[in-house]
């Protein structure tokens, strides 16, 4: 069994502005207040290709291990280690990001890809944000029923934590346009 779902959401702010906010949406003290979730991030690898523009980044991301309570005592773990993988591309203004669980994968495999790219609309004052989740609970692939409402629960925290992470980022973003006209907010 596998569980995914999309999401789509489109912030009122240029793209450059949204993935700038992307980068800082873990430093911040009121940001680990909200994403509380998120327990340590760390870059593991950045390099600038000059010759195509691009950035590549590499971070380890350490999480309370998602899904029910129970599940977290069944496997003996209640955090989780993920790698982030981004290629952010200056010249078509897009930035990708795939985040996988590296820990825990005997149990439990998700994999998040995020999109942000200028709104075809309004490319130049929109940014839409793509996501793509999958989840699934392995050694419960024998017990169907019970691995599919492990899954639905694993998938309504993603889907809590989404939209935790988007209100950040509008605050972000907020805090960057307010920044750039020069006013303290």
């Amino acid at each position: 069994m596998v569980r995914a779902y999309t999401q789509e959401h489109v912030y009122n702010h240029p793209w450059e502005r949204v993935t700038s906010a992307s980068w800082r949406k873990f430093t911040d003290a009121e940001n680990k207040r909200i994403l509380s979730h998120i327990l340590e991030v760390d870059t593991l690898n950045r390099k600038l290709d000059p010759i195509n523009g691009k950035l590549y980044t590499t971070r380890a991301i350490t999480v309370h291990a998602p899904g029910p309570w129970f599940i977290r005592r069944l496997i003996g773990q209640d955090i989780c280690h993920s790698v982030e993988s981004s290629v952010v591309d200056a010249r078509s203004r897009s930035m990708h990001l795939t985040t996988r669980n590296v820990s825990l994968r005997n149990f439990l495999e998700v994999e998040e890809k995020v999109w942000y790219d200028p709104h075809p609309d309004n490319p130049e004052r929109w940014t839409v944000c793509r996501q793509e989740t999958s989840i699934r609970i392995k050694p419960l692939s024998a017990l169907a029923s019970m691995a599919e409402k492990v899954e639905q629960k694993c998938a309504e925290k993603f889907q809590q934590n989404s939209a935790k992470s988007r209100e950040v980022m509008e605050r972000i973003c907020k805090y960057l346009e307010a920044e750039s006209s020069g006013i303290s907010i």
